[in-house]
């Protein structure tokens, strides 16, 4: 059991403020707490899965300025390994910026920087260790053309590729077939597959549709109401444990993240699926992004409290 991922994909520098609700268009409000936290949906994944005991690469893209250099510092502290990391000093390390209210949803606008000049010929440095990796896990924040070019390298040489397909954008055609699993929300869902989703027979409507499109396993996860998963034509509810949520900006990823270390460490998909709704199911009850990522010890600690 090698328990090897690699994850490549975004880092950002998290601006957050907090706010009692958020604003229309043209509306200025007072918000309150301002935060400056580690994120990026793909380090936001690398660190969940390296905390919950996944031996983690990952291949990013930062500036050279002190953004860049705290992420590549707090990743190694992490355990992730960064050989793969780049640093191009003609880019700023990517931003985004957060507002969280107070039902702790979330709205998000993300700056790329040097996130949008993660290119094939980087992927290219990175192909000898995919070949060695249990799972390739990505996501969205990066070029399409990266992304699909790491895709269909795995694919072609028996490497699952786990696809958290956010920000929702169009995909190409070709894409789906190379992936093993795609673990979109309910709006990426209904962006990628034309469903309008509501209810959970519109959630199935739109699993089948990504089904169709040749993906082995659809994973869409609900938030408080778990995911729902088919394989092998059939479908299973997985619920989440109840929660007080606080923020759920990393949800998410911290999903991603703990789904990816189950099933490097062979268990079965539903159970993989349990694992990572309750990782993200203490990831909400925190603020901020890689911050709110879970120990291993602390997902036991829940399963044990659940199991009373």
């Amino acid at each position: 059991m090698s328990n090897s991922i690699v994850v490549i994909g975004s880092s950002n520098t998290d601006m957050v403020v907090r706010t009692a609700r958020f604003p229309s268009a043209g509306e200025t409000i007072l918000g309150g707490n301002f935060l400056m936290n580690a994120g990026g949906k793909g380090a936001n994944q690398a660190v969940a899965a390296a905390r919950l005991g996944g031996k983690v690469t990952f291949v990013c893209k930062t500036g050279n300025d002190i953004f860049g250099k705290q992420a590549l510092t707090s990743f190694a502290k992490e355990g992730i390994d960064i050989s793969f990391a780049v640093t191009d000093p003609g880019q700023p390390s990517g931003v985004a910026l957060i507002m969280v209210d107070d039902h702790a949803e979330n709205v998000i606008v993300v700056a790329p920087g040097a996130n949008g000049k993660l290119l094939k010929a980087d992927i290219k440095q990175v192909e000898e260790r995919i070949l060695s990796a249990d799972y390739l896990l990505m996501q969205l924040e990066t070029p399409l053309e990266t992304v699909a070019y790491a895709a269909e390298f795995a694919y072609q040489n028996g490497i699952k590729v786990v696809l958290n397909p956010a920000p929702a954008q169009k995909l190409p055609a070709d894409l789906f077939k190379h992936i093993a699993i795609i673990t979109p929300n309910e709006k990426e869902a209904g962006m990628l597959t034309g469903t309008q989703i509501d209810d959970i027979e519109s959630v199935k409507r739109a699993a089948l549709k990504l089904y169709g499109k040749g993906v082995e396993t659809i994973i869409i996860t609900m938030g408080s109401r778990g995911a729902l998963v088919l394989n092998d034509d059939t479908f299973t509810h997985i619920k989440s444990p109840l929660v007080e949520a606080v923020d759920t900006t990393a949800a998410g990823d911290v999903f991603n993240g703990a789904l990816v270390v189950a099933l490097s460490e062979r268990r079965d998909l539903i159970a993989a699926v349990e694992f990572a709704c309750q990782a993200s199911a203490i990831a909400v009850t925190r603020h901020g992004a890689q911050n709110s990522a879970p120990y291993r010890e602390e997902v036991g600690q829940l399963i044990n409290s659940l199991s009373r």
